[in-house]
């Protein structure tokens, strides 16, 4: 029995319902990929389409993937929709596993993600992009930059180290859920790590491999000037939690 067969059936016995979330917006070219490499012991693939003009959704569907079309732009509208939409189902997930659409994040690393919860030892995992600390190839300049700006202002305003923002992350999903997030864009990722500290939840950082995007260009980092309206939204962020 292969490695990945004997993590499948662990996670049957546990009887742990796994999920992955991907918020999506014109990706068809990357998805088929993505979602082949899907690993067998994942229950359900949510694709959020944030209001794609190509064949985001069809595509998805194609594959297997359950899609859920959120027309309001925003990472974290998209991810609210797929969390609303996992919430009522009869039977909702109990682990979450969020991963860019985008061929980015590799799906090999959600077994190293999701074990730690389901061993019972974090709440949170956060893929910590191997390309912050080493492939550095992976992560434009000002990314990098903004990144550890932001990174160094939680340290200050919340007495905690983080080594990322990973968009890569799973977590139990009923801590989620208790977490009342809201953000509706790019403070997403920034607003679970705050909330989940300041719930004093058990979150773990593990390094995953981090890829070039697999097609296009990045609608974030790939733009200076929509890099400089996500670290005003990041400032924002921090601003707000910190007063809440």
């Amino acid at each position: 029995m292969s490695v990945r067969d004997a993590f499948t059936s662990e996670v049957a016995r546990s009887r742990e319902r796994v999920a992955v979330l991907m918020p999506a917006l014109d990706e068809e070219d990357a998805l088929p990929a993505i979602l082949r490499a899907i690993p067998p012991f994942v229950d359900r693939v949510v694709v959020a389409d944030n209001g794609s003009t190509d064949r985001t959704a069809e595509v998805a569907r194609a594959h297997g993937a359950d899609v859920v079309t959120e027309m309001r732009r925003g990472y974290g509208a998209a991810c609210l929709a797929g969390v609303r939409y996992l919430s009522q189902l009869d039977v909702p997930p109990d682990v979450l596993v969020f991963i860019d659409a985008d061929g980015s994040d590799d799906p090999a690393d959600i077994e190293r993600v999701i074990s730690p919860i389901l061993a019972g030892d974090a709440d949170l995992v956060l893929g910590v992009r191997r390309g912050v600390g080493g492939d550095v190839g992976t992560i434009l300049p000002h990314a990098r930059f903004g990144n550890r700006l932001v990174l160094g202002l939680i340290r200050v305003l919340f007495q905690k180290r983080f080594a990322d923002l990973p968009p890569f992350r799973a977590m139990r999903f009923s801590k989620l859920l208790e977490l009342e997030m809201d953000d509706q864009n790019w403070g997403w990722t920034l607003q679970m790590q705050i909330r989940a500290l300041r719930r004093r939840m058990r979150i773990l950082e593990l390094e995953v491999d981090h890829h070039r995007r697999a097609e296009g260009v990045s609608k974030i980092s790939g733009s200076l000037s929509m890099s400089i309206r996500v670290g005003a939204k990041m400032f924002y962020t921090l601003a707000r939690e910190r007063l809440r």
